[in-house]
């Protein structure tokens, strides 16, 4: 028997104190027994080695065995044990919860719960043996404000959550964008580096409902039609994909000659498309026919896009951090370039979001947020009467990204108080900030994924945010409500 495996099993040996009596007529646990097994043969070490081989495992096995029984907490497995005997040694000092945490913990005797949590599910991946399963998860995240203690017994409802709700981990890939379904609290669908386009449902029991495939290359941008009937999806394969939700097929390709990189359904008239391409244009498509109904041409290649809520504007961003405001005629589809903004950054960083909101407290009327790759948040008011001027009202400068980060409002947060704003981040946390804080602007984080976090996404209700990342994970985190926002700590 080596080593190794007798270590293993003196570690996991589960003992009582009523065994510990009788341990000198027990040989399982006999520290003389394992260090006699242990010891190496007597033709391949000296008597001297052997001795002090003998005496050091004697008290290796006395010691893994009472540190197992001290714990008294045999049944929860080998991951929690090491982290136990890891623990440091102040631990029973520390207070179960900490100012900066909002959200409601899991009950353990151990400040470092999430650590355990943490480690069971890294070990799940790959003990599943299914890696295309949905997981249900009870157990709580670890989220905190990095910036300023709050005081003690208040808890902020506006972004307290109460951990994970499912995870989505059957992509092999990065998954690059996600969304909900309009007005649907449940619908979620991302796409991902490998062509793939998954839609899903997150209520009880979440589950996966389809797998679109035709793209031969990333797919960059997708729209849900208002009625959550068709996705419209564009790709570095220089195709832009209509597909039909219920059956899950493909009902309309529209070929182009670079790539598509960004796309929208007409809020009012589904009929109309929009799609920026890396050949500088914004494209306005017929759903019926897949023909061209016109086009408008810009500086550099238009990388986001999104619509006002009556449909009569288009703000897209490009590759050099300018952002463009351009009229559209709901009827007919035709283009009018009205307005453009010039990023004030001297290097020129692509725009990688563009989010419109019809109304936000701070800015008295609609708004719209731009995010650019080098980590600058843009904050405009939207002049709906000037054909959709842009006035910056407030930016947030954070660190330089290397991947092509979204970012998304918090419309419902931010009626309560603030304007929030979640984003994910390249160290694998998910962010908030709230714009009406200069000092202490990020407000929370989420922990829970392991690489770069390139997609949020809110649902109708804002009860759930779905976030995605590098390695193809998709974490719906699940927002707490108000009555379990009451508890003090």
């Amino acid at each position: 028997m080596s080593e190794e495996a007798i270590d293993d099993e003196i570690n996991n040996t589960s003992t009582t104190p009523n065994e510990i009596k009788a341990d000198d007529t027990n040989k399982d646990l006999d520290p003389e027994l394992f260090s006699c097994l242990l010891q190496p043969a007597p033709a391949d070490s000296d008597p001297e080695y052997i001795g002090i081989r003998r005496l050091l495992l004697y008290r290796k096995a006395e010691s893994g065995v009472r540190r197992r029984i001290d714990w008294r907490c045999n049944g929860k497995g080998y991951v929690s044990y090491r982290n136990y005997i890891r623990r440091p040694r102040n631990w029973q000092s520390q207070p179960m919860l900490t100012p900066g945490n909002s959200g409601r913990w899991p009950q353990c005797p151990s400040p470092l719960s999430y650590l355990f949590e943490t480690e069971s599910w890294s070990s799940s991946r790959n003990v599943a043996g299914n890696p295309s399963s949905t997981r249900r998860t009870s157990f709580s995240s670890s989220v905190s404000d990095g910036d300023r203690p709050r005081r003690r017994g208040v808890v902020e409802p506006a972004y307290s959550f109460v951990g994970m709700h499912c995870i989505f981990d059957q992509c092999k890939s990065a998954v690059t964008v996600l969304k909900f379904g309009h007005t649907s609290s449940d619908l979620l669908a991302y796409g991902a580096s490998d062509g793939t386009l998954t839609v899903c449902t997150v209520s009880d029991p979440p589950s996966v409902l389809k797998h679109l495939k035709g793209h031969s290359k990333d797919v960059t941008d997708f729209d849900f039609s208002s009625n959550n009937q068709y996705i419209a999806s564009s790709s570095l394969d220089k195709t832009v994909r209509v597909w039909e939700l219920s059956q899950g097929l493909c009902i309309r390709v529209i070929y182009g000659v670079s790539s598509q990189l960004c796309i929208r359904f007409h809020p009012v008239n589904n009929n109309l498309l929009s799609v920026g391409n890396e050949n500088k244009e914004i494209t306005v498509f017929n759903f019926s026919t897949g023909r061209t109904i016109s086009k408008s041409v810009f500086d550099a290649k238009v990388t986001a896009t999104d619509h006002d809520h009556t449909g009569q504007l288009i703000f897209c961003g490009d590759a050099q951090g300018c952002v463009y405001c351009v009229s559209m005629d709901s009827h007919t589809g035709a283009l009018l370039r009205s307005h453009r903004h010039r990023s004030s950054s001297k290097t020129k960083s692509p725009v990688t979001t563009v989010k419109y909101r019809s109304f936000s407290l701070l800015a008295g009327g609609p708004v719209l947020l731009a995010c650019t790759q080098d980590g600058s948040l843009s904050f405009f008011s939207v002049a709906l009467e000037i054909q959709g001027y842009l006035t910056i009202r407030c930016s947030l400068k954070l660190s330089p990204r290397i991947h092509s980060i979204r970012a998304s409002f918090c419309p419902l947060l931010s009626l309560e108080k603030g304007e929030y704003i979640v984003v994910g981040g390249e160290d694998s946390n998910v962010y908030f900030y709230d714009l009406t804080r200069p000092r202490h602007t990020c407000v929370n984080k989420l922990q829970g994924h392991r690489f770069p976090v390139i997609g949020v996404a809110w649902n109708h209700g804002e009860n759930y945010l779905a976030s995605s990342d590098l390695y193809g994970v998709v974490i719906v985190w699940k927002r707490a409500k108000a009555s379990s926002n009451k508890h003090t700590w």
